[in-house]
């Protein structure tokens, strides 16, 4: 077997996500799926051993390879077990700790606390916390943040290691309980940060002790004085700066939303997270400087590996950094022993290694990023430059050296002789001088031809390799990607290690340090102006759903086959692998523009009232597909001072996400009630990601966040029309009639207001449904004086400002007799949203209530008879009407139509 080390981990990963898969998971603690594992590995062995004595090799080899797919079954089992009783999560879950009040927390720093733009951020590993009082021991991550103004103090200092005790109102990071929305409560997860919370005065964290010297508190001060040495480095170029800490430190915390999505957009994002590329600039630079010096292959390697190992200590032991360096280690091991390793090998290797330590790392985007990344370049661009270009940019080398050419092959031996007959030719026409720099211009500008090509093609086959993962994951398709890349790939293979000798030349000698500052400074400007340039090419970067899996097994398999291909000898029939290179190409395409239909049930009038935390955001499909989005939730607008320095957006994050889930490219109308932040802010990333037909806005208000909307929709070429009192349209059966509000759109208020919001009514058939936005008790007393009490009744009611006890007053639900009522509230919101009073109110009314905070995203569809109610969660039972637990049930078919 060539390959031994890549079907050991292909079987280790198949076994791995056998042991994933739901139906497993839900067992895994069971004491008879670990021990019938057990039995099976263990018969396999035997089995492995029985048929190698008799000489059986293909039986025991495939026996061996069953024996790895049922370790990795074990090992997923095995990491699937349910937390320690005495996690902060569990404690939480079997509530025994209530959280949404202040508590007293005690632990340990993990790290040095880190400079924010607005602050400071802390990470603690939690040991102890008092509830009340009484201590409970626990374990988990606390990540504490402190926002400074000019006013208050500064907490002590504080350093990696340091007891500390700290009163916080911590709680569980956000979740957004929608369809295909981002889950950063497991992202953080994967990061050990179970809790979050926010510093409200500096008295309230204290150190109780300080920290034992050891090498990792040692090491934690040396990545400070690091970040604190590229400050001062880069005082007078703080863009540079941030990137700096980003490019060489993997600090990302100063770099601006806007930046990072220019990267984002260009496909040269990882230039700003340290990974692979960094490792592997950093080692190449160390190879050279080994070269140079001529040191032996024994120092070669310990000189190499030791600075790696202590960039990884620098840097902190993330999971991109560590994959990197385990590759690097093995590439330089295998050079100290004269083996010349296999990347695929090497590779799978490193896999291995990685996954029998952490099975659950399968799956983590970042590390299938990782290792499609090393399969594209080693499976497929490395052979096809090999057949390609790489043998005559080898010929280059000593050209003329004719007692070389016997080293080359048949073709490269040609090439090197037509090279000397070209340059014998100018040489020959040309004056001496002349001609000598005119064949050394030919002959390196062959070469730097070659080395381009190579580049181009390493970069395009990156980007067609990882195309279906950066589809499902980011949604973003990045056709600048090759060409960004050319450019960013090699200035950050220079950046790199000259930013590392930057920051050592400043710590040793400072004038020598911003002396190189300056040159790299130069570089990484250099750098931001090339991605920006790609950046303003708006249709070279665009969002997308993401794919179907057949899809993206069809494209994988077909580059597995390439591949493979590639490497038979003899090789298969051509017109069999330009087939097979066809169906890749067509997958990619079909990855690339996505002509599939989006999901809705035909017929049906559906609305969505989706979780976007403590804001409003609501999906409407029309019974033939017209849709209309209904503000986006609310964006954090920032740290004053800071505001580029975004929070969590649930446009972004909740809203994309979930119209991505269910096929739609396109909204045919985005409204927005009010420009309260709660129901504005995600608009942005909605306009941003979509086709969008038009923008509709109540009354217009002196509001800046308002106004950048309005800029972004006409940039855009979006028509903004404005809905009033009175105003109806009547789409594909459906009645809408707008109730509110009155103000005609020339008035332009001073502040938005609650009692501004558009007051919708859907009439389908008999059923009908009532959207006030977040119209408060004076509104809805106009209402009812403009209304006939039978032209406001409605089955479904969205109940208006996230329950609130000012808005739907008993006169109110008197006239509309909802059936059910719909909250849309954030979970431990701090205004108290849904108010007890009011659900109160709506329970004596005896209507239904549902919650976006305790059952997800709610979809409710109605043909115009029946009536029907699915939930993210589990919804609770409603007399007469239909409910079941899931949204993506029978209800939503595929229209057959690309919307």
């Amino acid at each position: 077997m060539r390959l031994p080390a890549l079907a050991i981990a292909a079987a280790f990963a198949s076994g791995i996500a056998l042991g994933l898969h739901p139906a497993v998971a839900r067992k895994a603690s069971s004491l008879a799926l670990l021990t019938f594992s057990f039995s099976i590995v263990g018969a396999l062995v035997a089995a492995g051993i029985f048929l190698l004595k008799f000489g059986r090799l293909f039986s025991a080899l495939a026996a061996s390879l069953l024996t790895w797919v049922f370790l990795g079954f074990l090992g997923a089992v095995v990491a699937e077990q349910p937390r320690p009783a005495d996690h902060i999560v569990s404690l939480v879950e079997q509530g025994r700790i209530a959280l949404h009040t202040p508590l007293r927390w005690h632990g340990r720093l993990r790290d040095e606390p880190a400079r924010l733009p607005w602050g400071y951020g802390y990470e603690i590993e939690l040991s102890e916390v008092s509830f009340q009082e009484e201590l409970h021991s626990t374990r988990g991550g606390l990540r504490l943040s402190f926002s400074t103004r000019p006013d208050q103090h500064v907490p002590s200092e504080l350093h990696a290691g340091d007891e500390v005790t700290v009163l916080a109102e911590a709680k569980q990071p956000q979740l957004f309980k929608d369809e295909g929305a981002f889950d950063r409560r497991a992202y953080l997860a994967q990061q050990n940060i179970d809790l979050v919370a926010t510093l409200r005065a500096s008295e309230l964290l204290q150190r109780v002790s300080p920290a034992k010297p050891t090498a990792a508190t040692k090491l934690a001060r040396v990545r400070r004085r690091m970040r604190d040495e590229v400050d001062e480095l880069f005082a007078e170029t703080p863009q540079v700066a941030a990137v700096l800490r980003a490019m060489l430190l993997g600090d990302r915390s100063f770099v601006d939303r806007d930046e990072s999505t220019d990267f984002q957009k260009t496909g040269v994002f990882h230039v700003l997270v340290v990974a692979g590329l960094h490792v592997g600039a950093l080692a190449f630079a160390l190879y050279w400087v080994c070269r140079k010096l001529r040191l032996s292959p024994v120092w070669r390697a310990v000189f190499t590996l030791t600075v790696l190992f202590a960039y990884v200590a620098v840097v902190e032991q993330r999971a991109p950094v560590l994959r990197a360096t385990l590759m690097a280690t093995i590439v330089v091991l295998g050079g100290f022993f004269f083996r010349r390793l296999d990347l695929l090998n090497s590779a799978a290797l490193a896999a291995l290694v990685l996954l029998v330590a952490r099975p659950l790392t399968l799956r983590e985007s970042s590390f299938q990023l990782t290792f499609v990344a090393i399969g594209c370049i080693a499976g497929l661009a490395l052979p096809w430059l090999e057949r390609t270009v790489q043998p005559y940019a080898r010929a280059l080398v000593g050209w003329r050296d004719v007692t070389r050419d016997a080293a080359h092959e048949p073709r490269a031996i040609q090439f090197r002789i037509d090279v000397r007959s070209l340059a014998h030719w100018i040489t020959s026409a040309l004056p001496w001088r002349i001609g000598r720099a005119a064949e050394g211009s030919l002959v390196g500008g062959l070469s730097l031809t070659l080395r381009v090509w190579e580049l181009l093609v390493l970069t395009f086959v990156l980007q067609m390799g990882m195309l279906p993962l950066m589809a499902c994951d980011f949604h973003r398709v990045t056709l600048s990607g090759p060409l960004a890349n050319l450019a960013a790939v090699p200035l950050t293979g220079v950046v790199v290690p000259l930013g590392f000798l930057t920051l050592a030349s400043g710590l040793i000698y400072y004038p020598l340090g911003k002396l190189l500052a300056a040159v790299l400074a130069w570089l990484t400007v250099l750098l931001l102006h090339i991605i920006q340039w790609f950046a303003h090419f708006p249709r070279w970067s665009y969002r997308i759903p993401g794919p179907p899996i057949w899809l993206v097994v069809i494209l994988f398999v077909a580059a597995m086959f390439l591949a493979a291909a590639m490497r038979l000898n003899p090789p298969l029939p051509r017109k069999m692998v330009w087939a097979v290179g066809a169906v890749l190409t067509a997958s990619a395409l079909a990855v690339t523009i996505f002509p599939f239909g989006s999901q809705w049930a035909l017929g049906k009038l559906e609305v969505t009232i989706l979780d976007v935390g403590q804001g409003d955001s609501l999906f409407v499909v029309f019974p033939h597909g017209k849709t209309m989005l209904i503000d986006g939730g609310g964006a954090f607008s920032g740290f004053p001072g800071h505001e580029e320095h975004n929070g969590i957006d649930p446009g972004e994050e909740a809203v994309s996400p979930y119209l991505w889930s269910r096929g739609f490219q396109k909204l045919d109308v985005v409204a927005l009630t009010h420009a309260h932040q709660d129901h504005l802010g995600g608009l942005t990333a909605v306009l941003d990601n979509f086709r969008v037909g038009r923008l509709w806005i109540g009354r217009e208000v002196s509001s800046t966040a308002l106004k950048r909307l309005e800029e972004l929709a006409r940039a855009k070429k979006i028509p903004i029309e404005y809905e009033l009192r009175g105003k109806s349209f009547s789409w594909e059966g459906v009645d809408g009639k707008f109730l509110w509000p009155e103000i005609v759109p020339e008035e332009v208020a001073p502040s938005a207001k609650n009692n501004d919001s558009l007051v919708l009514r859907l009439q389908y058939g008999t059923r009908s449904l009532l959207l006030p936005g977040d119209a408060e008790k004076q509104v809805e007393k106009e209402i009812l004086g403009e209304n006939s009490a039978e032209s406001l009744r409605a089955d479904v009611l969205k109940v208006g400002h996230h329950g609130s006890k000012n808005s739907t007053t008993p006169e109110f639900l008197a006239a509309t007799q909802p059936r059910v009522g719909i909250i849309s509230a954030g979970e431990g919101n701090p205004y108290g949203h849904p108010s007890p009073e009011l659900l109160e109110r709506l329970e004596n009314a005896g209507v239904r209530i549902l919650r976006t905070d305790r059952d997800g995203a709610v979809h409710v569809f109605t043909d115009g008879t029946r009536l029907e109610i699915t939930c993210f969660l589990d919804c609770l039972e409603a007399a007469g009407i239909a409910t079941s637990a899931q949204a993506n049930s029978p209800n939503h078919k595929q229209n057959g139509e690309k919307k």
